[in-house]
């Protein structure tokens, strides 16, 4: 705020002009490297792709997966499987069905445990009546 800073910021000095005037920068761009192959592209693990295995269900979810993935369909199918069925469906089976590694399919199935809904008959079912509070004496 100062007129005296003002003034000191906005004076030329002839002897830094000089010597801004032989300073000389050059700049390049590292030359660009052409890969090899002709736009062949070779596919890695991560990019192989499985078909899903998902039966009646198939229009409620992707059609491909990564291999060592799995769709979220197949993981409540699977789970559900392993549930209803576990001396079938066991996790050496799951991991060669679904292409995935058998300590995660242990994980999955150690994890992840799907829900079951029940339906009471109507018959069972009791309404709830409204109680008057008791009184204390």
């Amino acid at each position: 705020d100062s007129p005296e800073i003002k003034e000191e910021v906005l004076r030329k000095d002839d002897r830094f002009l000089t010597l801004l005037k032989d300073v000389y920068v050059e700049s390049r761009d590292p030359p660009v490297r052409v890969k090899d192959g002709g736009g062949e592209h070779l596919p890695s693990k991560q990019e192989e792709k499985r078909l899903t295995k998902l039966g009646h269900l198939e229009a409620l979810d992707v059609k491909k997966v990564p291999k060592g993935k799995i769709s979220l369909v197949e993981a409540l199918t699977l789970l559900n499987n392993h549930k209803l069925q576990p001396q079938i469906w066991t996790a050496e089976k799951i991991a060669a069905e679904y292409s995935l590694e058998l300590k995660e399919v242990n994980s999955l199935l150690e994890f992840f445990i799907p829900f079951t809904v029940q339906e009471f008959p109507k018959e069972t079912k009791k309404a709830i009546t409204s109680h008057e509070p008791k009184k204390l004496t």
